[in-house]
Formats: C-alpha cells, sequence, structure tokens
C-alpha cells in the first residue's frame, strides 16, 4: 500500500475546510481520522472514504469499487473516483460523508 508525500500533502488541502483532521502511516499507506475515528485511507496510491449505506450509491453510481485485501475480503473503504478527488468542495461533502460513517461505526 504505497503512497506518496505529494499524495498526501494534496490530500490534506483539499480537506482543509474541514476541523479535527488527523493522520497517520498504517502498513504502508495512510489512515485519515476526525477525532479518532479513521475515515478514510491512502493505500496502493489510491485514496479511499469509508462507505456504508448511507453513502453506497455515491460510489456505486460512479463505477467505483470497494478495497479488497489479498484474500479478497471486501473492506468498507471504496476509491473516490478522479473528479470527486480533484474538486476540494465535491471531496470535502463526500468526506463529511465518510466522516458520519466512521463516528455511527460499532469499534
Amino acid at each position: 500500500m504505497a503512497y506518496s508525500e505529494s499524495d498526501l500533502h494534496f490530500i490534506l488541502d483539499q480537506l482543509s475546510g474541514i476541523p479535527e483532521i488527523s493522520h497517520k502511516r498504517m502498513f504502508g499507506g495512510i489512515g485519515f481520522f476526525h477525532q479518532d475515528k479513521m475515515f478514510a485511507m491512502i493505500g496502493g496510491g489510491m485514496f479511499r472514504l469509508k462507505v456504508d449505506e448511507s453513502n453506497l450509491a455515491d460510489f456505486e453510481s460512479t463505477g467505483m469499487k470497494p478495497f479488497t485485501m489479498g484474500n479478497g475480503k471486501g473492506l468498507p473503504y471504496w476509491t473516490v473516483p478522479l473528479a470527486v478527488f480533484e474538486d476540494s468542495q465535491a471531496l470535502t461533502q463526500w468526506a463529511q460523508k465518510s466522516i458520519k460513517v466512521a463516528h455511527k461505526a460499532k469499534k
């Protein structure tokens, strides 16, 4: 799950309108947190947001797929479409939905 420092800085800049975001390196990637709840990740050069039934249609309607482990097991993190990723306002809206998902998820 590789990433570049430029990826990190770009995402932090795109999400700068959301207070209380932190990040930490995890398993060769980066996890993004809001008040200690993980809502996004960089892995394999892709930025992914946490998904549940409340925001699943956003991702499915753009043809995105969930992140899967080497064993084929899916995780609740889906790749963000490029058009959303490059639009800070759209990315902020999508991230805010994923923040809500993270805060309501069971530990």
